[in-house]
């Protein structure tokens, strides 16, 4: 509109006053002014606008207070009163006012806006007439006049600036109401908001300002949401200059653009409608700190508790998941952060992120893989429903990571889960239910080799799974329950810890001890030796060796210390006062102005292991209690979701292990007298633990607790005469252990057993024969001429010669001891009572143990079926194989026995590592390995494990291989911590196994034909298993010390035949390739070797000096186009150690001959060859293979015959256990072997291996493409680094 002429006042331009209302001129005095314009502004509020007549009257003063005279008085008071007058003028003439010039309206303007500062102060006197001022501006919408303007943005701006600025928390509603009507209407009615109005607005939402002013931050907040409609294009507008365009000079709020983003959203998501999408825009910058800053901004929309962003914006929320996989670590990282309070806000959410955090768990930066655990335990701890199976799942993968910061916080992460929800229940059983894996696997990683792991769950147990601050009832009511869930191998690691625990407390027992000795060079020494063994059980040995010395030294110097350290260590310490010794030990080696002590948190980690802060004698007394309310049914087993029978079970295992650890803390009558009530009970695991835990402790029972020894006696005697077999052998050891008349007690079992015995009812033989042969070995001397009798007369002749019935034919290798027939388990006892009383004897002076080992052999040669009548199933056959040749480990222990082991029967021992039946294997070699890690077999017995590279399956190599690593690692181990083991170098050190594996390879069996290239490979695989863990370090020279032993072999004969040509031919031909297999691992090796290797003179006789071995025994007729010496002396394509992983290829064609495995190159090995390959095979596919082989007219032949491989070769005269050889035809394969080893022939005998894959190409491409599978998924697996 066009402003009108201005009115012409009435009466020829005079000022008309308002009655009483003297004339205003500068010639008066301010007070006087400030008088009579009250009566004017008194006259204007009166007045409306229908009143014609006044206004015209008025009109030359409405004119008049709008002279430079009011408008710049410097009278503050004044200028309220003619400010207040204007703002009527307004009301009274609109919507057109007196005012005509637009300079003329924007002076009045801007100093009515100047007048609204007076607002800030609401207890000035004149607040009322500020207010009045507002109000009638904003009712009357006065500003929508200065639309006309041409520069009215300036006012505007100026106005919202003062608006702003002038609000306070002293505002009451009214005020705040009335200054929001007044800009929105400018906001609303106008064209548009220019920027810079816009900045007066905005400025307001960041942070800086939002802080200083709160009370402005909300009427901002409030306008915005009321103009959302008419503001939300210039917000757009600004946002795409700014973000898309890259104007950051069109506003100084530029580089605010994503706190703005953020504040706005908070407001109201539609004044962002439009400027959504230019952040996906953003989201793909190139440059990271722009992409950074919009990924934080993004997630806290995202995950803002009421947003909706996520469903109403799918393209910019996948946009955004898109970042989880970018280039730039930090933006990763900011992403993974965010999923945290995503999870907590929006459950919904969960399935998007869950795909993203899986691959980020994988991330290679340990920042960020750390934090994807913080943010799903962090989730978990608010509420265990916002996390699924899978999350918790990374968490369970993350505590094996290489890092220990991830481990750290995963084990930690999910001990609080357990803590919280399991053991306090804050979210019910189903929840409960939900985590209940994760005790079991905090406990599984005490298996890992690191300290720190087992020390973490240590802390773990102590504080969260079972804590140590709960009162002894609720302790052990926890524990007791906890450890009935259990898996079984979460018990062994339970066990493991307490048996490590126990086992540090005896160190620091026996350094105790050495401190009550006098000063000496020996003594020191045996410290010395303790310090390092204390310091191998701490983490970071370095530092802990150096800590311990230093607390060794203030132990010699501080008795009080020793004293409490004793105290605690003590076996009637009792919980509490261990938590008191350890106060007093910690505040004792406090340093009040050192800030940190890492001397004292090393000294913590000790003590933390050593203090018995769960088991005391009341803590025992407690779970008795529990035991026996489980046995009444009074106790709460089934709400703790156990049957009563499993918590009987295992308290009473739990109790067993206790008796190892803490034997003194269950010496009371009560607890005993419940130890009786489950000897009386019909579960037989119960009543055998009950006696384990008599044995284990009850060595004060005879002098202090006489009602228990008469009530204990005749049931032990019951036990051991008709209990369990393993009832029996606790019995016996037991009555040995705990009483003084043990030979009274023992002779009373022994007579009655003795005349009982009878063949040929053998169910009732077995417990007789574990109490007799127990009874022998604890009582030798005693016994000595009836046992005699009785092995001669009973358990020989009568027994092992004999077969009374007949086996299941049905062909298996392998039954369970269920189905295994009582006279083949009675065999069994037999063999091992004939062990026991041998072990008992320890001496050879009768020759009765030539005449055991004689008959061993013969079992094992007769593959189990000593009297060669076919009576014994293949099954049973397996039974006394496997018990054969643990017999003649068992007593290869003894060295008095050890001795008299010839090799042959060594070899026919060795020889059942490669049994035809996989379980007979995976026994053996489990009990093979338990001795030797024990150091209790001779180190001949280690070469054993060489003869499992023919094993046909890959998990059997495997764990050879593992058992092989860990034994030659507690080999050097010991010679380092055993200044001693020096002088017995010969029988410790690992590399000295070679002489014995080259001679047990040179009496293979299968070796038959020394010049055959299969037969060689196989050597030099057997060879290679062994050499590769062992020449894995050179260190001390050890590879130059390897090869002149070799050389050494070389010129001895062998002193089982020395006088067979071909058995020593045999020999030399293992030493050379052996010596190719050495020469190929390492360039090294030919260096002067640092001593002369020793070599057993059993196996090794020394020859003539003139006689030389220096040249190659391989040799080759000339038709064979590939010259076995040509393939084993190629230099190795890559000399790297075979890797055995669960991760292979489920079809295992790889040949044995692949460069990764083999010192030979595969190129060399194909040649005329038909390379074997190693079929994966399970156990039930290899021992339900057919039995016998099939001709082609369907006769059945006996399989495992030993035939001459040519005529040049003489036939083995002893046929071979389990090992049919290579000539014999491949079994038919059952069907489902046929379905499961589609590559070939692998029927799962010992030695039989599956055809080479090279000769097949169907194979080869199956591998190929496999192969290329795999690496299409590895691509996949690859982060995506999106830019």
């Amino acid at each position: 509109m066009e402003f009108p002429q201005q009115q012409k006042p009435a009466g020829d331009g005079k000022i008309i006053y308002p009655p009483g209302v003297k004339e205003i001129t500068d010639k008066i005095s301010n007070d006087e002014v400030v008088k009579r314009l009250k009566m004017v502004v008194k006259t204007y509020m009166d007045m409306d606008q229908d009143s014609e007549e006044e206004k015209q009257q008025y009109l030359s003063l409405a004119l008049h207070l709008a002279s430079e005279f009011f408008l710049r008085n410097p009278n503050k008071d004044v200028r309220l009163l003619v400010a207040c007058c204007l703002a009527d003028i307004f009301r009274i003439y609109a919507p057109e006012a007196p005012y005509t010039s637009h300079d003329k309206l924007k002076d009045i303007f801007l100093f009515i806006t100047r007048q609204l500062k007076g607002l800030e102060d609401t207890k000035s006197p004149q607040f009322n007439r500020y207010f009045y001022l507002l109000e009638n501006l904003a009712w009357v919408k006065s500003y929508n006049i200065c639309f006309e303007l041409e520069d009215c943005n300036e006012i505007f701006i100026q106005l919202f600036k003062t608006l702003f600025s002038v609000i306070n928390n002293s505002h009451n509603q009214k005020v705040q109401m009335h200054m929001m009507d007044l800009m929105s209407s400018i906001i609303m009615e106008g064209d548009g908001v220019t920027q810079e109005l816009l900045d007066t607005i905005l400025i307001n939402l960041i942070p800086a300002h939002k802080n200083l002013n709160k009370q402005a931050y909300d009427l901002a907040k409030t306008l915005l949401k009321r103009t959302v409609q008419t503001i939300e294009t210039c917000i757009a507008n600004f946002f795409n200059q700014v973000l898309v365009m890259g104007k950051s000079s069109v506003s100084d709020l530029s580089e605010h653009v994503f706190d703005l983003i953020q504040e706005l959203f908070a407001i109201d998501p539609m004044l962002l409608t439009s400027v959504m999408p230019q952040l996906e825009f953003k989201l793909k910058s190139n440059d990271g700190e722009e992409r950074l800053a919009v990924v934080r901004l993004l997630a806290k929309l995202f995950g803002a508790k009421d947003s909706e962003l996520a469903s109403q914006n799918r393209p910019l929320w996948q946009c955004f998941l898109g970042r989880f996989n970018d280039i730039h670590v930090p933006v990763r990282l900011e992403c993974v952060k965010f999923a945290s309070h995503c999870l907590m806000n929006h459950p919904d959410l969960a399935r998007d992120l869950t795909e993203y955090l899986k691959v980020r768990s994988h991330d290679p930066e340990e920042a960020i893989r750390h934090d994807v655990i913080v943010t799903i335990i962090n989730a978990g701890k608010k509420d265990l429903n916002l996390v699924n199976d899978q999350l918790l799942g990374f968490v369970r993968e993350r505590t094996l990571d290489k890092r220990w910061r991830v481990r750290k916080e995963a084990m930690m992460g999910l001990a609080q889960l357990y803590k919280k929800y399991c053991l306090h229940h804050e979210a019910g059983k189903e929840s409960a239910q939900k985590i209940s894996w994760i005790k079991d696997k905090l406990l599984h990683i005490y298996y890992q080799n690191s300290i720190d792991d087992k020390l973490l769950v240590e802390k773990i147990f102590a504080q969260y799974m079972v804590p140590h601050s709960l009162d002894t009832e609720e302790k052990m009511k926890c524990l007791y329950y906890l450890y009935a869930c259990l898996d079984t191998n979460a018990v062994k690691a339970l066990n493991e810890m307490w048996k490590c625990q126990n086992m540090l407390r005896g160190l620091v027992k026996e350094l105790l001890d050495l401190h009550k000795l006098p000063v000496s060079e020996a003594n020191n020494t045996a410290m010395f030796g303790k310090l390092m063994s204390i310091a191998k059980n701490l983490p970071d040995a370095g530092k802990a060796q150096d800590f311990m010395k230093k607390f060794n030294q203030v132990l010699g110097e501080d008795e009080k210390l020793r004293v409490q350290l004793e105290m605690l260590i003590s076996p009637t310490c009792s919980c509490k006062q261990a938590e008191i010794c350890v106060r007093e030990i910690t505040r004792k080696l406090t340093f009040p102005k050192q800030p940190t002590n890492p001397f004292l948190e090393m000294v913590k980690f000790l003590l933390e292991r050593i203090a018995p802060v769960h088991i005391d004698s009341e803590a025992i007394s407690a779970l008795v209690k529990l035991l026996n309310k489980s046995i009444e049914g009074t106790a709460d087993d089934d709400e703790e979701g156990v049957t009563p029978d499993t918590a009987i079970r295992s308290g009473l295992e739990l109790l067993k292990v206790l008796s190892f650890t803490h034997p003194t803390a269950f010496h009371s009558a009560e607890t005993y007298e419940s130890l009786l009530q489950c000897l009386k009970m019909e579960d037989d695991k119960v009543a055998e633990a009950a006696i384990q835990i008599f044995r284990n402790t009850g060595q004060k029972i005879e002098t202090e607790l006489q009602q228990i020894r008469s009530t204990l006696i005749p049931i032990l005697h019951q036990k051991a005469k008709r209990g369990t077999p393993h009832q029996a052998k606790q019995a016996v050891h037991c009555i040995h252990a705990i009483f003084n008349n043990k030979e009274v007690q023992l002779a009373q079992i022994f007579e009655p057993l003795s005349r009982s015995l009878n063949a040929d009812v053998p169910e009732q033989l077995i417990t007789p024969l574990v109490s007799l042969g127990h009874i022998s070995m604890l009582a030798p001397d005693q016994f000595a001429s009836p046992m005699k009798s009785i092995v001669a007369n009973f358990i020989v002749k009568d027994l092992l010669m004999n077969d009374r019935s007949v086996g299941n034919k049905n062909g298996k290798l392998w039954t369970t001891d269920e189905e295994v027939s009582p006279e083949v388990l009675a065999k069994v006892q037999a063999i091992k009572l004939l062990v026991r009383w041998l072990l008992g004897m320890k001496n050879n002076q009768s020759k009765s143990a030539n005449s055991t080992l004689r008959l061993l052999s013969a079992m094992l040669v007769s593959e189990g079926d000593l009297t060669e009548q076919k009576k014994i199933s293949k099954s049973d056959m397996s039974r006394l194989r496997l018990a054969a040749g643990g017999a003649i480990m068992k007593l290869a222990q003894e060295p008095c026995y050890h001795d008299i082991i010839t090799p042959e029967q060594f070899q026919l021992c060795g020889l059942v590592i490669n049994d035809e039946c996989y379980q007979v294997r995976q026994i053996f070699a489990q009990k093979l390995h338990l001795a030797l890690v024990k150091l209790l077999l001779p180190l001949e017995y280690l070469a054993v494990f060489a003869l499992c590279a023919k094993d046909p399956v890959k998990e059997r190599r495997a764990h050879a291989r593992q058992c092989l690593l860990k034994n030659i690692s507690v080999r050097r181990e010991y010679i380092k911590q055993n200044p001693l083991a020096q002088e017995k170098l010969v029988s410790l050190l690992p590399e000295y196994v070679v002489p014995y594996m080259i001679h047990l390879l040179a009496h293979d069996p299968d070796f038959t034909k020394p010049h055959e290239y299969e037969q060689l490979k196989d050597i030099k695989e057997c060879l290679w298993f062994m050499l590769e863990v062992l020449m894995t370090k050179n260190e001390n020279n050890s590879h130059a010390f390897l090869r002149k032993m070799v050389e050494n072999i070389k010129q001895t004969k062998d002193a089982q035949c020395p006088d067979d040509a071909k058995a020593n031919e045999k020999l030399y031909i293992v030493c050379d390739v052996a010596l190719f297999v050495i020469a190929n691992k390492s360039t090294a090796c030919h260096l002067d070797s640092p001593k002369d290797p020793v070599l057993p003179s059993k196996f090794f006789l020394i020859q003539d000096k003139h006689e030389s071995r220096h040249l190659s025994h391989l040799s080759f007729k000339q038709p064979k186009p590939a010259p076995v010496l040509g393939a084993v002396n190629k230099p190795l394509t890559v000399p790297g150690r075979r890797i055995f992983t669960k991760t292979t290829p489920a079809s295992d064609t790889t040949s044995n001959t692949s460069t990764n495995s083999s010192p030979l190159s595969s190129s060399t090995i194909n040649k005329n060859s038909n390379a074997s390959t190693e079929p994966s095979e399970s156990r039930a596919q290899e021992n339900n293979e057919n039995p016998v082989i099939k001709s082609d007219e369907g006769k059945k032949d006996e399989p495992c015959q030993n035939v001459a491989a040519d005529a040049g070769t003489e036939a083995s005269p002893i046929k071979r256990r389990g090992r049919p050889p290579k000539s014999a035809a491949a079994p038919v394969a059952t069907e489902k072997e046929g379905a499961a080893t589609p590559t070939g022939g692998g029927a799962g005998r010992g030695r039989k291996r599956a055809a080479d894959p090279n000769s097949n190409p169907e194979s080869v491409n199956i591998k190929m493409s496999k192969q290329q599978s795999q690496n299409d998924e590895g691509t996949k697996r690859q982060i995506d680094l999106q830019r």
